[in-house]
């Protein structure tokens, strides 16, 4: 065999593999069609659980007053300070300028002293 003759001989021989070949190859059979089947009927059973599983959330999911309410802090800080009540403000406030709420004090005289608070 010389080298001019193998290109030929390659293909005579992808020529004859091409014409060796049946119609239906390349086409789905009756395994695809089983296949499909399988999947839809895996899809149905899936959005059957889906619809179970959708019907018992519940439509509102605002505190209606069960249990202990839960705060996320705004702050790092705030995880480890106290929380503050109602009103904290207000009396912390009144805690620093206390005479703010007194009323006027009346006007000393150097020889008289009030007497202690206490």
């Amino acid at each position: 065999m010389n080298a001019a003759s193998i290109p030929g001989v390659l293909v005579e021989a992808v020529l004859a593999a091409e014409e060796q070949l049946p119609e239906d190859v390349g086409k789905s059979g009756p395994l695809g069609l089983f296949l499909i089947l399988v999947l839809l009927v895996a899809v149905g059973f899936l959005v059957r659980s889906m619809n179970r599983h959708i019907k018992r959330v519940p439509r509102s999911f605002d505190d209606a007053g069960e249990g202990p309410r839960v705060v996320v802090p705004d702050t790092p800080a705030e995880l480890v300070d106290e929380p503050r009540r109602p009103g904290q403000d207000l009396l912390d406030d009144l805690r620093r300028a206390p005479r703010a709420i007194e009323g006027p004090r009346p006007e000393r005289r150097d020889d008289r002293t009030d007497p202690p608070a206490r």
